[in-house]
């Protein structure tokens, strides 16, 4: 049996308006509170704007009536009337320091689960297989990864998703090339960073000479068609390709601290099986009609670019499959075999066409309904610095390793330059972590619609909105409770508040709220803003509440209103996939 979460003070707060209202007008049912957060207290209900329109009365006679119920009380100190009916709310100091004491106390912060119950797949990341991964990989796999964690956090069964490209004509192409050139001086053996990008560079003298020699690029099909057909040779060649890949996107993932291991990979040809079914039951359902040779399904109601309706192709004319059978065979199967309540693809905005085509076929097939959710979530481009399009000199995609060097790099200079007497080691250590956290910080507190540049030095600054601001706040938390003789004194919630506390404090208690937006919303930006919003507040109240010269009661309880920051701090970080450090 899991333990019972801790209530959010907002949350009590609806509850007592709610009453309030029960009381006031009997008549009104399921009364919304309109709880809210406030600059002019510590929360904010505009209930009486809704309820003069259903009652017929004053909004303000109706404030008064309700702040008459809510008279002060062991939770509320102060009820204010203000403008055209704002009741303005403000909490004894007890109440805010019990809750403080109640979460400290409790597994997990005290959160609830409210994804429980449910099964979650998420399609993220997709690399293809003979090619590095490059910086067009980073915001699917940060973004996906950051939105498995979260959901698990709030109680879902998650099953991640690595849908690499596996199959089809290029590996035909690459195969066939490799066979006719073995001189390449690729033999599979080595490093798997070397490996793979000797294959990637093997892959592209294939598909030069795919482009322009007609003969080749007749073998390369009877090379698909062989590998189609399980030629023993062929498959020996193409598995080896696929091993070597996932051995070096493995070493990415694990570099970036991603929870995708090789047991995630489903890629595109693990449903190639699927597809012969899939389109017999398109064309039994008349979803999929013939075409001009080709298997058609037809969008009168959805219209692309040039404003004419669209056409998905199932099946091309020369009976091939495209990458729309095999999507809808993949949404077929996590919906029929993996008992997916929601299905999360987490490809770039340039796809959103095709995912609305494949959504709604599945739909006139009845594969999705009501409690079936396919979602694309979309995201922007990561641009260079200067805002145009990132790439290398020589005008080439950036491999991803590089993009991860050249942070750990700047971040090594910050560190160094601003604790010059650590060990090599030390700050080698401590130099990963910032980068790598600083490169994912960027991209998680960025909305995901939109472009953002890629600018190492704002990335690993110590000040303003950067993961290693994040992290230093944490390491000045350990700090204080690490000097701190005795750190588990309890709390005394007598105590009057400091306005920088009671700020402290009531954000604390809103975690689960930003944990819920950004889980509700799929936006990992909202916790990240939650969490810088949180470092300043701590930053404010270390400068204005002094800690550890305070008088023993009051020294107790600003000791664990930081414990409470850090571990909020730590467990927010590590939803985003960040490492904290106790010393940077």
């Amino acid at each position: 049996m899991e333990p019972s979460p801790v209530t959010r003070l907002s949350e009590e707060i609806e509850h007592t308006v709610a009453d309030a209202i029960r009381r006031s007008f009997p008549d009104v049912h399921d009364p919304d509170a309109l709880v809210r957060g406030s600059d002019h207290a510590d929360f904010q209900s505009n209930a009486a704007l809704p309820l003069a329109a259903a009652t017929k009365q004053r909004s303000r006679d109706i404030a008064d009536a309700l702040a008459g119920e809510l008279a002060p009380d062991s939770m509320l100190a102060d009820v204010q009337v203000a403008g055209p009916g704002f009741l303005n709310l403000t909490l004894t100091g007890d109440a805010i320091w019990r809750q403080v004491e109640a979460r400290l106390e409790a597994p997990e912060l005290g959160l609830s689960r409210p994804a429980a119950d449910t099964v979650t797949v998420i399609d993220y990341s997709s690399p293809n297989v003979a090619k590095q991964m490059h910086v067009g990989h980073l915001r699917s796999t940060v973004i996906g990864d950051t939105l498995a964690r979260l959901t698990v956090c709030l109680g879902a069964q998650v099953v991640r998703q690595n849908h690499v490209g596996d199959w089809g004509t290029q590996f035909g192409m690459l195969i066939q090339y490799l066979d006719e050139h073995p001189g390449s001086g690729w033999d599979a053996t080595g490093d798997a960073e070397n490996n793979i990008a000797r294959l990637d560079a093997l892959y592209r003298d294939a598909r030069n000479e795919f482009d322009t020699d007609d003969a080749f690029a007749q073998r390369s099909r009877d090379r698909v068609v062989a590998l189609q057909n399980g030629d023993e040779e062929t498959t020996r060649v193409w598995r080896t390709l696929v091993d070597v890949s996932a051995d070096a996107f493995q070493t990415l993932y694990d570099r970036l601290g991603i929870g995708l291991d090789r047991a995630d990979i489903a890629g595109e040809s693990t449903y190639n099986p699927l597809l012969d079914d899939v389109v017999r039951e398109l064309v039994d359902a008349g979803v999929a009609v013939e075409s001009d040779g080709a298997l058609c399904v037809f969008f009168d109601e959805i219209t692309g670019p040039s404003g004419d309706p669209v056409v998905l192709i199932v099946r091309k004319k020369d009976g091939g499959y495209g990458y729309a059978a095999t999507d809808l065979a993949t949404l077929r199967y996590r919906v029929r075999d993996l008992h997916a309540n929601e299905i999360l693809y987490v490809v770039d905005a340039r796809q959103s066409l095709h995912f609305r085509l494949i959504f709604e076929t599945a739909a006139r097939m009845g594969w999705v309904d009501d409690t079936v959710s396919p979602r694309h979530i979309a995201f922007g481009t990561v641009l260079g610095a200067d805002g145009t399009p990132f790439k290398t000199r020589a005008g080439d995609t950036v491999p991803l390793a590089s993009l991860l060097d050249d942070a750990v790099q700047g971040a090594r200079a910050v560190v160094a330059t601003k604790n010059p007497d650590l060990e090599a080691a030390e700050l080698d250590s401590i130099a990963r972590a910032a980068g790598i956290g600083a490169v994912k910080y960027a991209e998680l507190s960025t909305a995901r619609n939109t472009d953002y540049r890629f600018d190492v030095a704002k990335m690993v600054a110590l000040q303003g909105n950067t993961g290693v601001y994040l992290q230093y706040a944490y390491t000045r938390t350990a700090a204080i409770l690490d000097k701190a003789d005795d750190a588990s004194g309890r709390i005394d919630d007598t105590l009057a508040l400091e306005p920088a506390e009671r700020a402290l404090a009531l954000h604390l208690d809103g975690y689960e709220s930003a944990l819920r937006d950004a889980w509700q919303t799929h936006e990992p930006h909202r916790l990240a803003s939650y969490l810088y919003s949180l470092a300043k507040l701590f930053s404010a109240f270390y400068e204005n509440c002094p800690i550890l010269p305070s008088a023993p009661a009051l020294r107790a309880n600003r000791l664990q209103l930081t414990r409470l920051t850090q571990r909020t701090l730590r467990h927010g970080l590590d939803l985003l996939g960040i490492d904290v450090l106790d010393r940077m």
